[in-house]
């Protein structure tokens, strides 16, 4: 379960609470003003991490935008067609 921390908290001990993230896992959620503004916690290593070529995979996967977002859409098919191509083989193999 995250813990909450108010802003003031966070940056007072700083250090300390990022030595609490690495060293035991735990996730914060910072607040201001009583509302959630951020997280903070351990990076997600490989998970996180997407290369170039799973973009048009990611595309594909994304639900289909409502009408009013149609330009927005298109806009993205561009930038994908505007990709350079890849090679098949990485190349140090």
């Amino acid at each position: 379960m995250d813990k909450a921390l108010t802003a003031t908290e966070a940056v007072r001990d700083f250090s300390g609470l990022l030595n609490t993230i690495k060293f035991k896992g735990e996730t914060y959620i910072i607040k201001r003003g009583g509302k959630p503004i951020a997280s903070i916690g351990p990076v997600r290593e490989a998970n996180a991490l997407k290369t170039l070529k799973e973009l048009k995979g990611i595309l594909d996967e994304l639900p289909r935008m409502g009408d009013e977002l149609d330009p927005f859409e298109k806009d993205l098919i561009e930038v994908l067609k505007a990709q350079p191509s890849l090679p098949e083989k990485e190349p140090w193999e």
